[in-house]
C-alpha cells in the first residue's frame, strides 16, 4: 500500500483524455512506448512536466514508422518545432490523429500538412512530385511522375490555380474510400 508509482497527476491524465482520442489506459501505454525509446532520458514521474524531447532518430526507428516513406515528414509535422524531435505531448498528438478514432477531417488536415513539403499551405506540383516519389520509392521516370502530378492537379484543383488548397485536398479525400484505413497507426 502507498508505494504505487505516480506517472501523471489526475489533472494531467484528464487533460490528455480531453485533448486526445485515448482512454487513460491507452495514454499510459503510449507513455511507456515513448519511455521505451529512451529510458535513460524519460523519467517515470511526469507530474512536474519535465522538459524531455526525444530526437527524430528514435521516433523514426519505431516499428510503427520505420517502414513508412513519410516517417520524417510525419515526425516534423507533429513536432512542436518542426524538426521531428518530439515531446511526450507531440507523441500523444501524433498517435491520436493517426488513431482509428480520429475524424476524417482531422486526418485530412494532417495528411495535407504532411504532403505540403514546402509549408506554403498548398500542395503544389513539387510537393506532389516528392509525394509520388516517396510512394513509389523513386521507381517512376520523371515523365511518369510529372504525368501523375498533372493528372492529380487536373482532377482535384477546383479553382484552377495549379495547386491544391486544403479544401481541394479534403474534397479529393472524400472520394478516396480507403483513406481512413491507410492513414492510421494501431497502438
Amino acid at each position: 500500500m502507498g508505494n504505487k508509482q505516480t506517472i501523471f497527476t489526475q489533472e494531467q491524465l484528464d487533460a490528455y483524455q480531453d485533448c486526445t482520442f485515448f482512454t487513460r489506459k491507452e495514454i499510459l501505454r503510449l507513455f511507456y512506448r515513448y519511455r521505451d525509446l529512451a529510458p535513460q532520458l524519460v523519467p517515470l514521474d511526469y507530474t512536474d512536466k519535465p522538459a524531455v524531447t526525444l530526437p527524430y532518430e528514435l521516433i523514426g526507428s519505431m516499428p510503427e514508422l520505420k517502414d513508412n516513406p513519410f516517417r520524417q515528414r510525419i515526425a516534423e509535422v507533429f513536432s512542436e518545432h518542426g524538426d521531428g524531435n518530439m515531446t511526450l505531448d507531440d507523441f500523444l498528438d501524433m498517435f491520436s490523429v493517426l488513431s482509428e478514432m480520429a475524424p476524417r477531417d482531422l486526418k485530412a488536415y494532417y495528411a495535407f500538412k504532411i504532403y505540403d513539403f514546402n509549408n506554403d499551405d498548398y500542395i503544389c506540383k513539387s510537393d506532389l512530385e516528392k509525394t509520388v516519389n516517396k510512394l513509389t520509392r523513386n521507381e517512376l521516370t520523371p515523365e511518369e511522375v510529372s504525368l501523375v502530378c498533372e493528372k492529380v492537379i487536373y482532377e482535384a484543383d477546383a479553382d484552377n490555380d495549379g495547386k491544391l488548397s486544403l479544401e481541394d485536398f479534403q474534397h479529393m479525400i472524400v472520394r478516396a474510400p480507403d483513406f481512413l484505413s491507410t492513414f492510421h497507426i494501431r497502438i
